[in-house]
């Protein structure tokens, strides 16, 4: 009889852990891996290429009927910088060359002969700019001001203006400006005649950012 009971609970006890062997696992499921989404920031290096309007105005101190009207046209260039992000606040700096389809010349009698010896003065086709760039960033716009040294031919002087920008991805924005340069020149062949050229512009303009998120 105890041979019979010993080998009855010895079958229940197998018969009990195949049963458990079959009912599912009660460890917990792993967590899922969240990764986080990379935080934008304007920090980095930048190129790209604006366009726009110009318009200018040609001033000569020493004598008042060689003023010409303003004159406006067609700008357009390229631009390189570079950004760092502090916060909100952003600072950096930016160069550009630009096409400046707005000009005019200047004819002089000079010499003895008014008949045949003429200068022309020619306002320059082109100029550049070297400026600091400070301002807001709220998220992926950017407001900002801007200033610094401008220069064209033998001609060299200041700019200041502002802008805002935005970016529509991680590496592209796209940005409005507006610029007041004013430059200044002397004139080797008319002593005492300094030469000064002021002219705004509004552009439109694409940047390429590298090495952001």
């Amino acid at each position: 009889m105890k041979k019979i009971l010993l080998s009855s609970v010895a079958l229940l006890g197998l018969a009990t852990g195949a049963v458990a062997a079959d009912l599912p696992s009660r460890r917990a499921a792993p967590a899922p891996v969240i990764v986080a989404a990379p935080i934008f920031t304007w920090t980095g290096f930048y190129v790209g290429v604006n366009a726009g309007y110009g318009w200018s105005n040609d001033d000569f101190d020493a004598i008042d009927l060689a003023d010409e009207d303003d004159d406006g046209g067609f700008v357009g260039g390229a631009q390189v910088g570079y950004n760092y992000q502090i916060g909100s606040f952003v600072v950096g700096l930016e160069g550009d060359i630009q096409y400046a389809d707005f000009g005019g010349s200047f004819t002089f009698a000079d010499g003895p002969d008014a008949d045949t010896d003429l200068d022309v003065f020619d306002r320059g086709d082109w100029f550049g700019t070297v400026r600091a760039r400070a301002g807001v960033a709220f998220d992926r716009a950017l407001i900002y001001a801007t200033g610094g040294f401008a220069f064209a031919d033998d001609a060299n002087g200041w700019t200041v203006g502002g802008g805002v920008e935005y970016a529509f991805t991680n590496n592209l924005s796209a940005k409005i400006e507006g610029l007041y340069v004013n430059l200044d020149h002397d004139d080797n062949d008319f002593p005492g005649f300094d030469g000064e050229t002021d002219f705004g512009v509004i552009r439109a303009g694409l940047n390429f950012r590298f090495g952001s998120y």
